[in-house]
């Protein structure tokens, strides 16, 4: 009996030292690892963006993955090899950076609270070479437009509405409520000017994540107001005689009607509507069998605002 009872008691110790050791580490992985992380940038030393909000999520999700720009949702400069820079500090208060280069595989086992993303607010938003105040964006947006180079609309309104509600958000059709271009792949083109006067244009395709920390006042839509030409030959021309605008457009007969504003926008060239009203025009037919009108009112800049109906099967010319 007295044998058993050692035998017994040398299981029992056993058994809690395994009950320990799936308890002490597992509980404590998150606390595992010698950095913890202040904040992290991505792009170059020319370009580049905050994306410490966005390395969080990804950190709660997995413990490893593969840089590339879709991780991020953007490519602050485009043509160039990208870097991500992790800047964090020891356990004895020094500061260390970490970089990796696109396609490169990052693993998070060495920073504090990984996996549960319980970091990133010790440094703020810093430069690229971790110092320096709190950065609210580093470019101004003027304007925007979302399609191809044959057929593309302004959604600078559209894109502050977006931005005033999240920082981030998938790029498609339905975000702009329009599809400029049926068939072919569109892109969000943002153009912005840096704080030193140079512009930028920033380029993200569909399907892509849109995250608004590279701009300055993303959050309040405080941008978007500066028009002008566009220097790269693609997008909207502000012409002397000022934009047009479309408020509002619907089409159908009666009470049966579909708002088209959004397919209105995307028809206007060069400042100016000129087609024929249809069913196939519009891409909607909200009232089968009757003749439609398509009523809109629009205006130049902050003018006065006019309305106009035309019938189905005649042309609509704005101004």
């Amino acid at each position: 009996m007295k044998r058993r009872h050692c035998l017994l008691g040398a299981g029992s110790t056993l058994l809690t030292g395994l009950l320990a050791g799936l308890s002490g580490p597992a509980a404590a992985r998150d606390d595992d690892g010698e950095f913890v992380i202040l904040h992290a940038r991505y792009g170059t030393e020319a370009n580049h963006a905050d994306v410490t909000g966005r390395l969080r999520e990804l950190a709660r999700r997995d413990q490893s993955f593969r840089l590339e720009n879709d991780v991020f949702g953007m490519d602050p400069d485009p043509g160039r090899t990208k870097t991500l820079r992790i800047f964090a500090r020891d356990r004895s208060g020094r500061e260390r950076t970490f970089e990796y280069r696109e396609r490169d595989w990052v693993n998070g086992n060495q920073f504090v609270g990984w996996g549960g993303g319980n970091w990133g607010d010790g440094g703020g938003s810093n430069g690229w070479h971790g110092n320096g105040g709190h950065d609210s964006g580093e470019f101004t947006i003027r304007y925007a437009t979302y399609g191809t180079r044959q057929r593309e609309v302004d959604v600078t309104d559209r894109l502050r509405e977006l931005a005033r509600r999240d920082q981030r958000f998938r790029l498609g059709n339905d975000t702009f409520g329009i599809d400029p271009d049926p068939g072919q792949t569109k892109r969000l083109r943002i153009v912005a000017r840096e704080r030193g006067g140079q512009e930028r244009v920033f380029e993200y395709r569909e399907n892509m994540v849109v995250d608004g920390a590279q701009f300055s006042g993303w959050g309040g839509g405080n941008w978007g107001g500066n028009w002008g030409g566009n220097d790269n030959g693609w997008g909207p021309q502000r012409p002397g005689g000022g934009r047009l605008v479309i408020d509002n457009a619907s089409y159908g007969s009666g009470n049966r009607r579909a708002d088209v504003s959004e397919a209105l926008r995307a028809r206007v060239r060069g400042d100016r509507l000129d087609a024929e009203v249809s069913n196939e025009w519009l891409g909607i037919d909200p009232a089968p069998g009757a003749r439609k009108t398509l009523t809109v009112t629009y205006r130049r800049d902050n003018g006065r605002a006019s309305t106009v109906r035309v019938n189905e099967g005649d042309w609509i010319r704005l101004p």
